[in-house]
């Protein structure tokens, strides 16, 4: 089936513009609702980030459950795993989030969770896609039974509190000194409450949102001020949010940025030496690094890989009982205590490891030694060039190059027009000569 709105995570795209409008919003709602709650009762979490068009998208939303009898509860500014967290808990039918994830502001998006606080998988989201292209030819509310939408209290204080229930050693950060870069995005008030509450000597950037700045010089995919804070500080660590607080990046205390592959090895390793890793390893995507795959069997555990998409992550941990999983991005998924990657949630782990440890993190971070890789973006205009000769023969050459030493993974981006080459090998002049080959044919066909 060829997707008209769904892609990675959710429907994301430029608002205004298919399929990122007002219209798909209200399709989308109705659609929703007939498919998990067609007796028209029950209540639906709606959560936002601070772009300017997060309350026109709400507000669509709001019209097409309220026309469909269902009770709209409106969370307001929270992060993405709140909103999972509070769907589940409530009885809510569904929960709703309005964001574009570490997209600039010029963008918005919607992700969906069931009433588990799950994200759909994709039989579910193409299900819908079909519910929203007739959704206005459907049957609505009678008069008396057209809802109110109502203000959610308190949402963001408990979250916090079931983050902060999870960290054992919150005593022991007293005095570390950490710079949080909220991304003027849906952490910036629970995240740098949760720091404190630990006693974090907590210096804040990234944590005044005008609607417009999200992600903007800032957070997790613009790490610069991060690092120069941290060095200006003279801090122990750095942590850097994206737009809803559903991922995390590491700056070390000499301003270097860990890798995702890293953290994620920090607390396997953690979780593993005090008895609470779940399925005899962890699960990521496809563009981890092999030197994880490598350390992963060293500690006699597995590494499963999916395809990219902290959602796929989270299906594979469920289908085969692993309860820790995410990928490099910095999608980190702690299942036992949240269905979905949680930036203040890896946060409060990465820190509680650095209390308990009584060493730097530039030590830490060096759990394992990568192997070369080199990740390439590559913008496009028009047919994606994924399916053009060129690039098929291209990527047999560069296979057949590499061989068991290395690999090479491309796709197409789910949230923009882009092509994401990956390539790696234990030899680093074998991954640039891969990489190269490829990039060249993609780049010609761009």
């Amino acid at each position: 089936m060829t997707r008209q709105y769904f892609g990675t995570d959710g429907i994301r795209g430029r608002v205004n513009q298919k399929p990122m409008t007002a219209e798909t919003a209200l399709r989308l709602a109705i659609a929703t609702a007939r498919t998990f709650a067609p007796d028209g009762n029950g209540t639906v979490v709606i959560g936002r980030d601070t772009r300017r068009s997060g309350e026109m998208i709400e507000a669509a939303l709001v019209a097409g459950l309220t026309s469909m009898g269902l009770t709209p509860q409106l969370a307001g500014i929270v992060p993405t795993p709140a909103v999972a967290m509070t769907t589940r808990v409530s009885g809510a039918r569904f929960g709703l989030m309005v964001s574009a994830s570490h997209n600039k502001y010029e963008d918005n998006g919607i992700k969906l969770f069931s009433p588990d606080g799950l994200k759909f998988d994709d039989t579910t989201e193409e299900a819908l896609e079909a519910a929203m292209a007739t959704a206005f030819d459907g049957t609505f509310a009678a008069p008396d039974m057209i809802s109110t939408p109502q203000r959610m209290a308190g949402v963001g204080d408990d979250y916090v509190r079931s983050c902060l229930a999870t960290v054992s050693s919150c005593s022991k950060m007293q005095g570390i000194k950490v710079v949080l870069d909220c991304a003027h995005g849906a952490g910036f008030e629970v995240a740098p409450e949760a720091l404190l509450h630990c006693g974090a000597d907590l210096r804040v950037i990234g944590a005044g949102p005008d609607g417009v700045n999200i992600n903007a010089g800032c957070g997790s995919t613009d790490t610069a001020a991060l690092k120069a804070a941290v060095l200006d500080a003279r801090a122990d660590i750095g942590l850097a949010l994206d737009g809803d607080a559903d991922r995390i990046i590491v700056v070390d205390e000499t301003g270097n940025e860990i890798d995702g592959d890293q953290i994620m090895a920090l607390i396997v390793r953690e979780l593993h030496a005090t008895g609470r890793l779940k399925g005899g390893g962890m699960v990521s995507t496809v563009m981890s690094n092999m030197g994880l795959d490598q350390y992963m069997q060293s500690l006699g555990l597995t590494l499963a890989r999916t395809k990219v998409g902290d959602r796929y992550v989270g299906e594979h941990m469920r289908a085969h009982g692993f309860n820790f999983g995410g990928e490099p991005s910095g999608h980190i998924i702690l299942s036992d205590v949240s269905t979905t990657g949680d930036g203040l949630l890896a946060g409060l782990h990465v820190l509680s490891i650095l209390a308990e440890s009584g060493q730097k993190m530039s030590e830490l971070g060096r759990v394992f030694t990568p192997a070369p890789q080199e990740l390439v973006n590559i913008r496009y205009s028009g047919t994606n060039p994924m399916g053009s000769d060129r690039v098929k023969a291209a990527l047999a050459e560069a296979d057949a190059l590499m061989g068991a030493r290395g690999r090479m993974v491309v796709r197409k981006s789910g949230t923009e027009p882009l092509i994401r080459v990956m390539a790696e090998a234990l030899d680093e002049d074998l991954m640039k000569q891969g990489l190269q080959i490829v990039v060249d044919a993609v780049e010609a066909e761009a």
